[in-house]
Formats: C-alpha cells, sequence, structure tokens
C-alpha cells in the first residue's frame, strides 16, 4: 500500500518561511485569538498623539487635578487641553513635566507601559515554566494566561509570543493537540516579525503535536523547514538548532529513517559545547538515546539517559525524569530484561499520571503492556490496552493507538482467537498508514501474513507481505525530501 505523496514540492516551494501557514500551504485554522500586528505598529499607536493624550487625561483624572494645576508653571492650560485631544505631539520636555506632576515615570506616560513591566513578565514566564515542570499543567495554564492577557495589553510581543508557546506546551501535556497546535500557531504568527531563532521554539512545539496526532511526514517537513533556513540564512544559533535537530530524532525514527536520524543525533551533539541551557542539553541526552538503542549501542545509551537524569533533576523537571525512566524501560524491555522493565514503566507512569499527562501515559501504557504480554501476564495487558483505547479521542496519538491493537493482536493470536487477531491487526494497519511509521507498518504487515498463511489464505498473504515490503524497502525515502542542509560550523564547516 502506497504511503502519502512525496513533500519534495512542498519544502521547494514554502521552505523560505517554515512555520507559517501561507508558507507551509497549510489551511488556516480559528485559533481564537486577535490578529497579531507587527510591533512597530503596535509601538506606533501606543504612541500616537491621541494614545499620549488619553492616557494624560485619564491620569489626571485619577489624581483630582486641573488642567491649569498639571500645566503649571512651565506650560498654560489651553496647551495641556490641545494635548489631551490629540492635537498635539508633545516634546520630550513637555512629557518628562507632565509625567513628574503626575507621579508616574515618563516611559509609561509616553508608551502606557509600566517601568520595567518586560523584565517582570519574564521573570513571571520563568516562574511559569518552573510550575509546568514541577506541578499540574492546569496551574501552569493559568499562570501563562495572566501573561499573555498583560502581554497583549502592553503591546510587548517576545512576551505574547512565549506565553503562547506556553500555554501551548500546557496543552501538550494535557494531550489537547488542537489546542496546543492553535497556540503554537499564534506563537508563530506574534513572532512573525522576529528573527527565526526566536520562533524555533514555537515550531518545534507545533512539530511535536503534529507527530503526536501521528502526522510523522509534516512534522519532519516543519523541522526541515526551518532547520534549512537557520543554515543557509547565515542565523546560526546553537540553541535553537539543537532544539529542531533533537525533535527531529522521534518522527525520523518512527518513519524508518534511521540514517537519517543517527545524523541528526550527530549533528546536536556536536552543538552541545555552544549551549549554555541544561533542560536543553538534557532532553537532547534523552532523545538520543533512541538512535543508540537502535544501532546496539546500549551501554551509550545507558550513559546517555543518566546524564540527562542527573539534569532533570537538578532542573527538578518532574515530565521529563519520567520519560528518562520510561526510556530505560524499554531499553530492559530490549535486552530481555523484563522484571526490570516492567519496575522502570510503571515508575514513569506514575510520575506522567501524577502530572495528568494524557498522551504520555498512553503512550507508556503500550510499553508497559507489551512487557506484561512477555511475562505471561496477558490478561492484565490486554485490559490496560481496551481501557487505553476507550479513552483516546480521536485524531490523537494515531502511532501509539496502532502499537496497542498491534499488541491487542498478538494476545488474541497466543489465545487462538484467529478472527479478533485479524481485526485488530487490519485496524493497526490503517492507523499506521495514516502516519507513516515504516517499521511499524512492516511489522504489522508481517505479522498479519503470517496469521492468513497459517489460515490457508495464500494469496492474501502473499499481498500483506508484499504491502510491508513495499513499506520497508527504502525506509523514509517516499516520504521525505532532500535532507536539511547541514550548520556551518566545524567539523563540517
Amino acid at each position: 500500500m502506497p504511503l502519502a505523496t512525496d513533500h519534495r514540492q512542498t519544502r521547494d516551494e514554502g521552505q523560505a518561511m517554515a512555520g507559517t501557514s501561507s508558507a507551509t500551504g497549510e489551511p488556516e485554522r480559528t485559533t481564537g485569538e486577535a490578529p497579531v500586528r507587527p510591533r512597530r505598529e503596535q509601538a506606533q499607536e501606543q504612541d500616537a498623539p491621541a494614545a499620549i493624550g488619553s492616557r494624560v487625561k485619564r491620569l489626571r483624572k485619577e489624581r483630582e487635578l486641573t488642567q491649569r494645576q498639571l500645566a503649571e508653571p512651565a506650560y498654560t492650560a489651553a496647551y495641556v487641553s490641545t494635548l489631551e485631544a490629540g492635537r498635539v505631539r508633545p516634546s520630550e520636555a513637555a512629557l518628562r513635566h507632565i509625567a513628574e506632576r503626575l507621579g508616574v515615570a515618563h516611559e509609561e506616560l509616553a508608551t502606557g507601559r509600566p517601568t520595567h513591566i518586560a523584565t517582570a513578565l519574564r521573570m513571571e514566564l520563568a516562574d511559569a515554566q518552573r510550575l509546568l515542570a514541577v506541578e499540574d499543567a492546569a496551574d501552569a495554564r493559568a499562570a501563562y494566561g495572566q501573561i499573555l492577557g498583560r502581554a497583549e495589553r502592553y503591546g510587548l510581543t517576545q512576551e505574547r509570543g512565549a506565553a503562547l508557546v506556553g500555554l501551548g506546551e500546557c496543552a501538550l501535556e494535557a494531550g489537547e493537540l488542537t489546542d496546543a497546535l492553535d497556540r503554537f500557531r499564534a506563537a508563530e504568527h506574534a513572532l512573525a516579525g522576529e528573527p527565526l531563532p526566536a520562533r524555533a521554539r514555537a515550531v518545534r512545539g507545533r512539530s511535536v503535536a503534529h507527530y503526536l496526532a501521528g502526522e510523522l511526514r509534516y512534522s519532519c517537513y516543519l523541522l526541515e523547514s526551518a532547520i534549512d533556513e537557520l543554515n543557509t540564512s547565515g542565523l546560526h544559533d546553537p540553541g535553537a538548532l539543537l532544539q529542531l535537530y533533537t525533535a527531529s530524532i522521534a518522527p525520523y525514527m518512527d518513519m524508518g529513517a534511521h540514517a537519517r536520524a543517527a545524523q541528526a543525533a550527530e549533528l546536536a551533539l556536536a552543538l552541545v559545547p555552544q549551549v549554555s541551557d541544561p533542560a536543553l542539553v538534557a532532553t537532547m541526552h534523552r532523545t538520543v538515546a533512541r538512535t543508540l538503542i537502535a544501532e546496539g549501542r546500549a551501554d551509550a545509551a545507558q550513559t546517555s539517559l543518566a546524564r540527562a537524569t542527573e539534569l532533570y533533576q537538578q532542573l527538578q523537571i518532574r515530565t521529563e525524569l519520567a520519560h528518562c525512566h520510561w526510556m530505560r524501560g524499554y531499553v530492559c524491555a530490549q535486552h530481555d530484561d523484563l522484571v526490570q522493565a516492567e519496575t522502570e514503566l510503571r515508575t514513569a507512569h506514575s510520575m506522567l499520571v501524577s502530572k495528568r499527562a494524557a498522551l504520555y501515559v498512553s503512550q507508556v501504557e503500550v510499553e508497559l503492556a507489551d512487557v506484561l504480554r512477555r511475562r505471561g501476564k496477558s490478561t492484565e495487558a490486554a485490559e490496560l490496552l481496551e481501557s487505553l483505547l476507550a479513552g483516546l479521542k480521536p485524531g490523537r496519538g494515531a502511532v501509539h493507538a496502532g502499537g496497542a491493537h498491534r499488541l491487542l493482536g498478538l494476545i488474541a493470536e497466543a489465545a487462538g482467537d484467529a478472527e479478533a487477531a485479524e481485526l485488530h491487526y487490519a485496524t493497526a494497519l490503517s492507523l499506521l498508514e495514516q502516519t507513516g511509521a515504516a517499521g511499524d507498518l512492516a511489522d504489522i504487515c508481517r505479522l498479519l501474513g503470517d496469521l492468513l498463511r497459517g489460515e490457508g489464505r495464500t494469496e492474501a498473504a502473499l499481498n500483506a507481505y508484499r504491502t510491508g515490503l513495499g513499506h520497508r524497502a527504502e525506509p523514509g525515502t517516499t516520504t521525505l525530501g532532500p535532507a536539511p542542509a547541514r550548520p556551518p560550523f566545524a567539523p563540517w564547516a
């Protein structure tokens, strides 16, 4: 069965403006956010004579001053009246005089923004990020919402974009992928006038949301386009590149593009000495461990996970610590240490449940169910998977929903229920074909073919095997365009 159409043409047409709807050709969605004006336009509105005059009049009345009292001794009441009506732009000296009489900072009177408001909001953004790391996403969402309202009120574009990204990350953790996409998209629009490095976190967030929704090809396209723009435009930013390369590893692996995932891991590791943010470095180590496992380098993967765990413990980022336990469980399962694998996965599951990270909980449950099945606890595994599938909303997590049906098929087949097994395999195949997860697709086709052959349905089995071979022939190359350009730094400069 063929995969979806190639993205080469799309990337060539839209690469220069990755991350915007106009560039990607993606249909616009209603975000619920007001249209974003460029920062310069917002500043001009704040500094316009009418806006300044309105602020002067409001502050004067709040302080119960007459126009004459405000004006004297340097100016006249008539001048203040003309200023308040917005018919004249006050001079610098006049603004400073009036600001002193009103008891406010000159900057606040001139721009409408309280002194140091941008600095205060950045501190609040850091607090909200810490809240998301250690507490419930709902608490962080409330904090980001308050910051967003104030940033919009004062026309602070960068702080508005950061608050929207934070809200997107809260939605991701809660498994609300549509809301997450809307928030990240709104952040990209808000930061449209900023250099691409300022938009990297929003691009990464949107790509992760598409990945979790099972849209692997589009996730890769967003990341590759942004990486190309950074590397070819001279906007070299190690932190931004590290985020993008790291985010690309998971969809590459799921698509079967292992060589490209390994290259992204290699480039991410080369960037580490230039990056000071420990959270970015920790996420890179955790994610790179997956490519090391695929290469059979279990010891290197454990070392990478240990480094990530150490950094996350220092930063007290609970969700990411859970991901480290999850990955450790996967490593143990790969090496048939099923008792330790179950322990690690249950630890990850418990931590993610406490954080109410719904979508990540579902992903861990698939891994845990596989370990339980392999340990002979098939009934418990089946109950876990049925509960997982019942709680999944449409459009959420096609990859792990497909994985759940695959495991249910294996359990049914082991129990001698070939009809139920075939139904689960067919459902898994249908879900995974939407994602382009080449390795998983090939595996499902093999399982289905073996089942059909065992029932004497030779022609149907051959069709299943042929489909699997079609997906496995050249992993990733039927859906991905040319690899992103290498960054202009050693050792590839």
